[in-house]
């Protein structure tokens, strides 16, 4: 499966049954086991969000683009800007495609930062200050 793909949450086919057997299918994939696309949260001028169908009919956000990080600092909360994305753990091209991910490292009108929540799921940013 690709990265960009949608996922498919079921045990592995590759790995044995514990006995030192192959595992067989005894059916095929179902839409129940379906994950989502990937939800590339973008650096933009505004925060944008999209509304998606959650399983059982609720509905989530999920930010499309962010132009605004939740800082924690010492002195408590506090909204910065984003201004880009230094680095990520996740994918070295996310930093060139300005691609927000857990863990990664952003740069903030308060000095750098690194994402603590998973901005695709949850529709905002949370980030915590690195410490020079």
């Amino acid at each position: 499966m690709s990265q960009f793909g949608k996922q498919f949450n079921r045990k592995s086919k590759t790995k044995g049954a514990g006995n030192g057997k192959r595992k067989i299918n005894s059916r095929d994939k179902r839409r129940s086991e379906t994950g989502n696309y990937f939800s590339a949260t973008k650096i933009g001028n505004e925060d944008s969000k999209a509304r998606m169908r959650r399983r059982g009919g609720l509905r989530d956000n999920r930010l499309k683009q962010g132009a605004f990080a939740n800082l924690v600092t010492e002195g408590g909360m506090k909204k910065v800007k984003i201004k880009t994305v230094l680095g990520s753990a996740d994918n070295r091209n996310f930093a060139r495609q300005k691609i927000i991910t857990k863990g990664a490292v952003i740069d903030t009108d308060s000095g750098k930062a690194v994402v603590t929540n998973r901005p695709g799921r949850e529709g905002f940013v949370n980030a915590k200050l690195l410490k020079e």
